[in-house]
């Protein structure tokens, strides 16, 4: 996803080292400063996407929870899964809680980086230990200035060359790309699941050399249809709505946009759990979620925050009533392979 650097409230390297120099603590003393540091200042340290999202989730659910507790959020960027098992494998830590996509989420929960729940924030909010947050779908983005005659209806189109030529762009992020190739070759959207890989790998083998770009950051897939790089691309829907309103020439589809889910969960081990879930709670209530995914255009996981979301902002969520029977849900409890051995046979498909 987009990566941003923090501001000075987020680089918290420095501020250790500081720490660390003035209390000339021996070596093991110091791995547990940061510890007792932020403890006493009554923070929280929020792993994040940095950009518009941490724009939003600053005015929505930051400030509010810290004018509310008095507990300052502080942030760091980009959101990393290898620090997220680095920190707890080594018990000193960058930040408190994260969010992760469920492919992330089972193997974090899987090898126990997450603290457990044990209540429920909102009716069926916890899944593998994480709490859903909101929703963003990965749809197909197009320039309308390279087919006036009308873009691409589905991912079937998207794979057909000869009716729309030009370079395309996919995110470089198997679990959810292979769907997209199932879907291409036929498969219905209701038979997805568990995932045919050696098929979808076969489909991918016919777009593979009209793939100009695998994008890894989401400012990166909208600046590249923005400037017109490639003629179309698989996005997430906030960033095409980014592009799209730069006034650029562009056109989407919600039809067999794949969802997938944004999930808080707290690092395990971390001395300020309890501050942590209860920031957590505060993020999935219905006002404070229903305004940060009505300024980011994502869309709420809790039920009850739609009661707070005008009718005209709903129209960019994938979870709205018209928008929410074109798409699927990603299901990684059955996607019938290992994340890990999908990941290891893509990079290396790409590298063949």
């Amino acid at each position: 996803m987009t990566i941003y650097r923090p501001g000075s409230k987020g680089l918290i390297a420095p501020n250790r080292r500081s720490f660390i120099k003035a209390s000339g603590a021996a070596l093991g003393a110091a791995v547990f400063a940061p510890h007792i540091a932020r403890a006493q200042a009554k923070a929280l340290y929020i792993n994040t996407w940095g950009g518009p999202w941490e724009v939003a989730a600053r005015a929505n659910l930051f400030d509010p929870f810290t004018k509310e507790t008095g507990i300052e959020i502080r942030t760091v960027s980009p959101v990393s899964f290898a620090k997220l098992a680095a920190q707890v494998k080594t018990g000193t830590y960058e930040f408190d809680i994260t969010t992760l996509g469920g492919g992330e989420l089972i193997r974090a929960n899987d090898v126990k980086l997450i603290e457990p729940w044990t209540t429920e924030p909102y009716k069926g909010a916890v899944f593998e230990n994480g709490v859903a947050s909101h929703a963003f779908a990965t749809i197909i983005g197009y320039r309308k200035d390279k087919y006036p005659n009308g873009g691409p209806k589905d991912w079937k189109d998207f794979w057909d060359v000869a009716k729309f030529p030009g370079p395309r762009s996919l995110q470089r992020y198997p679990v959810r790309v292979l769907p997209l190739a199932l879907l291409a070759d036929g498969v219905p959207m209701n038979k997805l699941y568990p995932l045919d890989v050696d098929r979808a790998f076969k489909s991918l083998d016919k777009i593979k050399p009209h793939v100009r770009v695998w994008w890894t950051a989401g400012n990166q897939s909208a600046q590249i249809l923005r400037d017109g790089e490639v003629n179309m691309i698989g996005i997430w829907h906030s960033q095409y709505f980014t592009a799209q309103d730069t006034g650029a020439p562009l056109g989407m589809t919600w039809n067999q946009g794949e969802t997938d889910v944004a999930y808080w969960v707290v690092a395990k081990g971390t001395p300020n759990a309890a501050a942590a879930r209860k920031f957590i709670e505060f993020a999935t209530s219905p006002k404070p979620l229903a305004g940060f995914v009505t300024q980011a255009s994502y869309g709420p996981m809790n039920p009850a925050a739609n009661e707070f979301i005008p009718a005209d902002k709903a129209s960019r969520m994938p979870t709205s009533k018209e928008n929410r029977p074109q798409i699927f849900d990603q299901d990684i409890a059955k996607l019938g392979a290992d994340p890990a051995d999908i990941s290891r046979r893509f990079e290396e498909w790409l590298a063949a």
